[in-house]
C-alpha cells in the first residue's frame, strides 16, 4: 500500500476549497459566531503533549463555555476521573481545538486556540453550581473560528432519534475485560449512576 506524502500529492487528488471555505473563517467571535457557540452545551476538547493527542468531550447544563471577550473563551474543568490527560497536555503545549455541537444542528463550529489552564478563584466562582465549582478552568486565547462542514453528521444520521446502543458493552464489562476480572463488573455498573450524579458538579 502506498501513502500519500506531500501537500501536492494530496491537492492533485482533492483540489482547492472553494472561496466560502476559506472566507468563513473569523479571528474572533463575531455576533453570529457568538450566537451558535453560546448555544452549544457540548464540545470536543483536543489537545497534544509528549506523549500524544487527546480527545475529551465537555458538557454543561448551559454553554459549556464563556466568553471572557471576544478573542478569548473560558471552559470550566468539572472534576471527573482525574486522569487530567487534557490538562497535561496543555499546561506543556497550549494548542487546542474545540468542536462545538447543538442537538439538531449538523453543522459544527470549531475554533482553534492556545490554552492556559488556572485555579483563579474569581473565575472559578462565575461557575458555581449548586454550591460546587470547578477544580480549575481552561482559558483560550482562540486563533480561528469556523463552521464545520455538515456532511459527515448527514451521513451519520447524528439526530436521526435512533437508539443503536443496544448492543454495546458496558463500561463495567469493558474494564473487567481490560483488568481480567479486577475491576469493573456488574458491580461496577449498577453503582455508577450514584457516583455520577455526585460528582456531576
Amino acid at each position: 500500500m502506498q501513502y500519500l506524502k506531500t501537500i501536492d500529492d494530496l491537492e492533485a487528488l482533492y483540489g482547492t476549497p472553494g472561496g466560502p471555505a476559506l472566507r468563513k473563517v473569523a479571528r474572533r467571535l463575531t455576533p453570529l459566531y457568538r450566537q451558535w457557540i453560546m448555544a452549544s452545551k457540548l464540545c470536543m476538547l483536543t489537545t497534544v503533549g509528549p506523549e500524544g493527542t487527546d480527545d475529551s468531550p465537555r458538557g454543561d447544563d448551559g454553554p459549556v463555555v464563556q466568553e471572557l471577550d471576544p478573542g478569548t473563551l473560558a471552559l470550566p474543568d468539572w472534576r471527573g476521573n482525574n486522569r487530567l490527560d487534557s490538562l497535561r497536555n496543555i499546561v506543556r503545549d497550549g494548542r487546542v481545538s474545540l468542536m462545538f455541537l447543538v442537538p439538531g444542528s449538523n453543522n459544527v463550529m470549531r475554533v482553534n486556540g492556545t490554552a492556559q489552564v488556572t485555579a483563579d478563584a474569581d473565575l472559578r466562582a462565575r461557575f458555581e453550581k449548586k454550591g460546587k465549582q470547578p477544580a480549575t478552568v481552561i482559558v483560550i486565547a482562540i486563533d480561528e473560528i469556523y463552521s464545520q462542514c455538515a456532511r459527515a453528521l448527514l451521513r451519520a444520521g447524528t439526530w436521526a432519534g435512533l437508539d443503536e446502543s443496544q448492543d454495546l458493552p458496558s463500561m463495567g464489562e469493558i474494564l473487567a475485560e481490560q483488568t481480567d476480572g479486577e475491576e469493573g463488573g456488574k458491580d461496577y455498573d449498577q453503582a455508577w449512576g450514584a457516583r455520577a450524579a455526585q460528582t456531576m458538579w
